[in-house]
């Protein structure tokens, strides 16, 4: 098993959540964060006043799957969440030690 980490521009959160659920993958957790990288965030004016936000507003959604459905759910990030510019973001893959489900005590691939 694998945990999926992608860190994706906010507005292709749904399109991310569409091509996973065609693939059969359902469960997510989303958590709204800030970052920059090659982006390095950029200037704004407010009320006339010039300042630099550093911090880009992203979103980062995980999932585990079973290591047969991986580069499935990873080719499904890639296509929904590509725009062809710089800040698309990042797709991080780790392994997964042991999965148990609270309600039902179910382990392994049956606990996702």
């Amino acid at each position: 098993m694998k945990l999926i980490s992608a860190i994706i521009k906010p507005y292709k959160l749904d399109d991310v959540r569409d091509a996973l659920s065609e693939i059969g993958i359902h469960g997510l957790t989303v958590t709204e964060v800030k970052g920059f990288g090659r982006q390095k965030g950029h200037t704004e004016l407010y009320r006339g006043a010039e300042y630099v936000v550093d911090f880009l507003p992203k979103v980062k959604l995980e999932t585990a799957v079973s290591d047969e459905n991986l580069d499935q759910a990873i080719e499904a990030i890639i296509q929904a969440a590509n725009t062809g510019k710089i800040g698309d973001g990042k797709i991080f893959v780790t392994k997964i030690e042991q999965t148990i489900r609270i309600r039902t005590g179910e382990t392994g691939k049956e606990a996702l």
